[in-house]
């Protein structure tokens, strides 16, 4: 399964050039989603305050499907979605939320369910009709070849043009075929870069999942590919999921340590990923609301100037990243990737960032400095520190 990975917009014109965010369902839930589920989860993102900090959109993930009518209609799963998708698209849109939903560009999607290839004007119209804002699609029983996969998903990216409706599309094709050589040109906003992530920090058992470093390690070198309306997306946040079981706790994923999450939640904001939360928010702790509403960090994700954070440091034990942001700021990130604390001495000129300058800590939320040039102390093993100079 995959996350958001290239957003193409429909007739009308774009809101909103950021990353977007939002709650998707795969990570924990897998196949075990309903109509039920979804609206509980709607109503703890406004709750729960992660409406108002940005986080604007439910995603069903696979699952959800019941297969076509007798005039090839795609129609849920009577008994998860008893009520249809309408019902639960205005039940979401009715709290000021938007409703994502997922297929795939070929006969069947990653878990054996209907998708849309051969159908993609007929199910753009359904999406359309039943309020749908946002569509996943998946590449899963698909040819292993760019050109091809450029082609399906443009068959789609137009369908959804044509559909009389704004819906976005995330082209899930785990970056193997170089997405963001062709995305935008296909008309896309976000894509994937890597293989699904795993509720780890890195991959230990070789299986084929991700985890968080590893992923890093694969974006870092794209980031002067993302700018406003074009990202490179990282895949869903594992932040708070504490290794409970659902797909992200296979191949490996058995949790992370707090610290690890805040790096996680850390370097995807830093590269300018769509942040996509998968945890049950109607039962999370202290430590993960404090990780997912940190405005300032968020602030840092959203930045209209839009550039991801290039990555400055790359040793055995230590990585360093600088993001320019508006008003000519900058964001730095210090990454311990070594097993324990270290002092790490950084200087603001050697990064490109010159004069004596202001230095706030965004995850203690003070101002530690003043017209200085340098950084230098702790960082634990596995921690981002976060900083915006000024």
């Amino acid at each position: 399964m995959v996350s958001f990975c290239l957003l193409s917009l429909g007739s009308q014109a774009q809101e909103k050039l950021a990353p977007p965010m939002g709650w998707m369902s795969w990570n924990l839930f897998g196949e075990h989603i309903n109509e039920q589920l979804l609206r509980e989860m709607a109503d703890a993102m406004v709750a729960g305050g992660y409406r108002d900090a940005g986080y604007e959109y439910v995603f069903i993930d696979d699952c959800w499907q019941g297969g076509r009518d007798n005039r090839n209609n795609l129609i849920p799963d009577p008994e998860k979605f008893p009520g249809g998708i309408k019902e639960l698209a205005d039940y979401v849109h009715a709290r000021g939320l938007k409703l994502g939903i997922y297929s795939d560009a070929a006969q069947l999607t990653c878990a054996g369910r209907t998708a849309s290839y051969g159908f993609e004007e007929q199910d753009a119209r359904t999406f359309a009709s039943w309020g749908i804002d946002y569509l996943k699609y998946d590449y899963c029983n698909a040819p292993s070849d760019s050109a091809e996969a450029h082609r399906r998903y443009k068959i789609m990216g137009d369908a959804l043009a044509k559909s009389g409706r704004r819906i976005a599309l995330g082209v899930c094709e785990w970056g193997q075929l170089h997405p963001e050589l062709w995305a935008a040109e296909a008309g896309g906003m976000v894509w994937r870069t890597t293989y699904d992530v795993r509720d780890m920090w890195v991959d230990k058992v070789h299986q084929g999942g991700m985890g968080i470093l590893d992923i890093v390690n694969v974006t870092a070198p794209l980031y002067s590919y993302a700018r406003p309306g074009h990202w490179n997306d990282m895949d869903m946040l594992v932040v708070g999921l504490e290794g409970r079981g659902g797909p992200s706790s296979d191949l490996g994923g058995k949790g992370c340590s707090y610290t690890e999450y805040q790096s996680q939640m850390s370097l995807w904001c830093m590269e300018a990923s769509p942040l996509a939360m998968t945890h049950d928010l109607r039962s999370e702790n202290e430590e993960t609301r404090r990780i997912l509403l940190n405005k300032e960090m968020i602030a840092i994700n959203q930045d209209a100037l839009g550039k991801a954070a290039e990555r400055k440091v790359l040793t055995e034990t230590y990585q360093v990243f600088v993001r320019p942001l508006s008003g000519g700021r900058w964001a730095v990130a210090i990454l311990n990737t070594g097993e324990k604390p270290r002092v790490i001495g950084i200087d603001f000129p050697s990064l490109g960032i010159g004069g004596r300058r202001s230095v706030r800590d965004v995850w203690a939320h003070r101002q530690i400095a003043r017209k200085t040039t340098l950084w230098k102390g702790k960082v634990e093993a596995h921690e981002t520190k976060v900083f915006v100079i000024e």
